[in-house]
């Protein structure tokens, strides 16, 4: 039997044998391409001004929308988890057509991020820069007949960064898809005196099925049509990398792929093509789904989640916004 065996090993001759890294968990650790931990994590975090106490957000499970004063306790977890960074998303206490709560001295967001940066100031804050929580009509910018008007937005837009910078926020992330407006953010903040204020651009966003949860948990699904003529068109990878080239040429930090997992092909053709920093947002609808499968037994939760952020890591992102960080 014995010289069956050599025999056998002779005839197939196995000089590469992959396997043998792979025998014990250390040897496999020690020869990973792609290591995930929480430092690549943005968490992303709702306030609420009307609540007073935390409400779980019922497609989200275990994501709260959380009040003004719980803010404390929610970063103090943060910090001790290692989480380096939060994304702020406020929901104001009343709305209207010019989302003037948005860039408010004391709008949701403005009140957040001075109690975030007061509770761990080496806590770096993310002010998500966008107006569909605080219009009445829940589109991104101001209406006009229907119709979004692109440039009176921007002039929204780059009044709330300053406000948003003012409050203590580190980086503030435009994500509205309106054509110049990293162009017109960082001219606002440079000559109010925030050159140091980064700007992380949701720089190819798509306009996907994927956000329904989210749009639950900020309140801000349009009254009327949808996204589709100022977000990405899913079927378009190219276009991508020409809104990533023009915002980076407008001045932006980080630029942004959303959502990630659908998106796998978008993020790797982004990470070859560019150096600047590169993030991607595990969204709310690819959140949901494993948690929806995980509560029915269908799925192990820890392992799969562990999977998609890592594959969405090996596909180039150097940063993740997830709702799994915590």
């Amino acid at each position: 039997m014995k010289s069956e065996f050599y025999e056998t090993r002779r005839m197939f001759d196995l000089k590469l044998r992959p396997r043998r890294l792979r025998k014990l968990q250390p040897l496999r650790f020690l020869v990973q391409e792609t290591r995930l931990s929480a430092a690549d994590f943005i968490y992303p975090i709702f306030v609420d001004q009307r609540l007073t106490q935390r409400q779980e957000i019922s497609s989200m499970p275990e994501i709260d929308r959380i009040a003004l004063t719980d803010i404390p306790g929610e970063i103090k977890e943060v910090i001790s988890l290692k989480i380096p960074a939060v994304l702020v998303f406020g929901l104001p206490h009343r709305k209207d057509s010019l989302a003037t709560e948005a860039y408010a001295t004391d709008g949701v967001a403005q009140q957040a991020i001075r109690a975030i940066k007061k509770t761990a100031p080496e806590l770096v804050v993310v002010a998500d820069l966008c107006l569909c929580e605080y219009t009445d009509h829940g589109h991104c910018g101001v209406v006009h007949g229907g119709i979004i008007d692109n440039d009176e937005t921007l002039e929204l837009l780059a009044k709330t960064a300053v406000s948003q910078a003012e409050a203590g926020a580190d980086i503030v992330a435009p994500s509205g898809m309106m054509d110049g407006q990293v162009k017109a953010i960082r001219t606002e903040l440079d000559e109010e005196g925030f050159a140091d204020t980064a700007i992380m651009s949701y720089a190819a966003k798509y306009a996907s099925s994927f956000y329904a949860p989210f749009r639950e948990a900020a309140e801000c699904a349009p009254l009327w049509g949808d996204r589709r003529s100022y977000q990405m068109d899913p079927p378009n990878r190219r276009e991508a990398l020409k809104e990533i080239t023009m915002d980076i040429e407008q001045g932006a930090d980080i630029v942004i792929v959303k959502p990630a997992l659908s998106y796998l092909d978008v993020i790797s053709a982004a990470r070859a093509e560019f150096q600047v920093p590169l993030a991607a947002y595990n969204v709310s609808g690819e959140y949901a789904m494993v948690k929806a499968a995980a509560r029915n037994g269908w799925l192990n939760e820890k392992p799969i989640a562990l999977e998609v952020l890592t594959g969405i890591k090996r596909a180039g992102a150097d940063i993740i916004i997830t709702y799994f960080a915590n």
